[in-house]
């Protein structure tokens, strides 16, 4: 039996057992007063819940226990195969987007590694002035060493598929020419030596179809993303570890940072058209998933690897820009239900789907166990002794605490492994290690209600059948105004003054409970303002290795940037300290 199926066993088991353990405390509590239909509701509620819950914070803490385990040795200087590098862009900041490959090429030129590879631009943009932007910044990007021949610029005529289609493009009209493809986003950036060290992983192992790294966020100015950025940097090396066990040759793609082979993609990727008409049909949104789970299909290794560096993505600096990418993945992670049944899918690549349904249905579920919970106080109650029913609540609130631990406990292993390690010394030392954990633990809990409320609403949009589309993502990391937080989060504040009103009026004991959920939707203007504004001056919190002291390819990305600038005026570079912004580190 395999390592990855042990595992999944292990901790599918541990998941189960944690969640009914949970549901039968919450049920012996609940119905000290006696039970009724609704305590058998929230009981199963909480239930399902509970296990994905337990299932998915798992990850991080076999992660933070398992050894981090042995880069493969060096191999040949340049790989056998060619790799096509793709950016597919749409509607994106062309001289950002550009500058990141120069930065690349440049990369792989040091290394002497550049023949092995071409750039291909992939263009989906609809608006003309971006597009003439596109074609300025390519002419200025062929200036580059060793550019000529190797760069290479498209612009489809009609967006069909969205960025899926615009990759199946390539596949079908160039893929032939080359063995292996790197995709990336538009705001992706990865060092030569982890692109070249993919390739030749895929030269050395002809089973492997996939190949995903983990990326770290950079770049981050605001709160918000520099909370983000910190959790990606500190935590998800862990989760992804402790995933990676599970996963096994059945692991998962992300949709950029990963390199693929040609000619398994081309065999085994081909996206069918959903019947029926968007959001539940018609192209599928959430696209990568799908094809990992037809790459092991196809009998292709699917994996996710860790150890690999020098893979870097910027993320979104507000959360209205978060919701609005949030709001996409909803969207498609929904569609997957209707992929569940398609035929010789792997049972994991069933179910990893099947998760990443539930990672948006947990909200809706966890409201509805609120709602289920406030009606059942208003309902009719058997009267008991006092001391029945203060045990009865210190179950209740012994269950909240433990449901609590299960989600920073892990975060508190990955610290104290840093400190046995000496990894916390790249955060800037495990005194700000531990008040960034806390800091993040803090906002990430205030944030929950909001994000929960979102959401459910992104549920509700798109079970009644509206289409969020793919709207194009601002990444300046502008920051939000009061009256801006305001404007798209009114109906969340209202959500606050209503549960806080009924509450009080139907039940006014359980307002204690409700607080906690409806005070941060009361504040949602202000917690989306405050958080979108700039952390660049205090790096130390919420700092991380990139930010500290950023590597060699984000150096010279910034470089590019600055150097093709017409203003001289640097904004993407506002979240960075650069200790010596015009020297390349060695």
């Amino acid at each position: 039996m395999k390592t990855s199926s042990i595992a999944r066993v292990c901790l599918v088991t541990l998941a189960l057992g944690a969640s009914g353990g949970g549901a039968y405390v919450f049920f012996a509590s609940a119905t000290a007063g006696g039970a009724s239909w609704l305590d058998w509701a929230r009981t199963a509620l909480l239930a399902i819940t509970l296990f994905w819950l337990v299932l998915g914070t798992s990850f991080g803490l076999v992660g933070s226990l398992l050894p981090a385990g042995r880069k493969p040795a060096a191999m040949a200087a340049s790989p056998r195969g060619r790799t096509a590098i793709l950016m597919p862009v749409y509607n994106e900041d062309p001289q950002a987007s550009f500058a990141r490959i120069a930065a690349m090429n440049r990369d792989l030129v040091r290394l002497g590694a550049e023949s092995r590879f071409d750039f291909i631009i992939l263009s989906d943009t609809t608006r003309d002035a971006v597009a003439a932007e596109e074609a300025d910044w390519f002419a200025r990007l062929l200036d580059e060493p060793g550019a000529a021949g190797r760069v290479y610029y498209r612009r489809r005529e009609r967006n069909i598929g969205r960025k899926a289609g615009n990759i199946e493009d390539f596949v079908s009209r160039s893929g032939a020419a080359y063995d292996y493809a790197l995709i990336l986003d538009a705001d992706s950036l990865m060092s030569g030596e982890t692109i070249v060290e993919m390739a030749q992983r895929m030269d050395e192992n002809s089973r492997l179809g996939l190949l995903q790294t983990v990326p770290r966020v950079i770049a981050a100015r605001s709160f918000f993303g520099r909370c983000m950025q910190f959790s990606a940097g500190c935590f998800s090396p862990h989760f992804a570890r402790g995933a990676a066990l599970l996963q096994g040759d059945e692991g998962p793609y992300w949709g950029h940072n990963a390199i693929v082979r040609m000619s398994a993609f081309a065999a085994c990727c081909g996206l069918p058209e959903l019947s029926g008409p968007a959001p539940h049909g018609g192209h599928i949104l959430s696209h990568d998933y799908v094809e990992a789970a037809l790459l092991a299909r196809g009998g292709w290794q699917v994996h996710v690897d860790p150890r690999l560096g020098g893979s870097f993505e910027e993320g979104p600096d507000n959360l209205i820009e978060y919701a609005k990418r949030d709001r996409r993945w909803c969207q498609g992670n929904l569609q997957h239900r209707r992929i569940l049944g398609a035929p010789r899918l792997l049972w994991w690549s069933r179910f990893t789907l099947l998760q990443g349904i539930m990672a948006y249905l947990a909200s809706p579920l966890w409201l509805a166990l609120l709602l289920t919970s406030l009606l059942a106080s208003v309902m009719p109650q058997r009267v008991f002794a006092d001391s029945v029913m203060l045990e009865a609540e210190a179950g209740l609130m012994a269950l909240a605490i433990a449901v609590f631990s299960i989600l920073v406990l892990p975060k508190l292993l990955i610290v104290l492994r840093g400190l046995l390690d000496g990894r916390n010394k790249r955060f800037g030392g495990t005194g700000a290690v531990l008040i960034s954990v806390l800091v993040e633990i803090a906002f990430s809990t205030v944030m929950a209600p909001v994000m929960l409320v979102l959401q459910t609403r992104a549920i509700a949009q798109t079970l009644l059948g509206t289409d969020g589309g793919w709207p194009a993502t601002a990444r300046d990391g502008s920051r939000v105004t009061l009256s801006e937080g305001f404007a798209a989060s009114w109906w969340i504040v209202a959500l606050g003054i209503s549960a806080i009103g009924v509450t009080a009026v139907l039940t006014f004991d359980s307002l204690v409970w409700v607080l906690p959920v409806a005070l941060p939707l009361l504040l949602a203007p202000f917690l989306i303002a405050f958080s979108s504004a700039p952390l660049a001056k205090r790096s130390w919190l919420l700092g991380t290795p990139e930010s500290l002291d950023p590597p060699r390819v984000v150096r010279t990305y910034l470089e590019v940037f600055e150097a093709w600038s017409k203003t001289g005026v640097n904004h993407f570079a506002q979240g960075w300290q650069l200790k010596d912004a015009a020297r390349v580190s060695a």
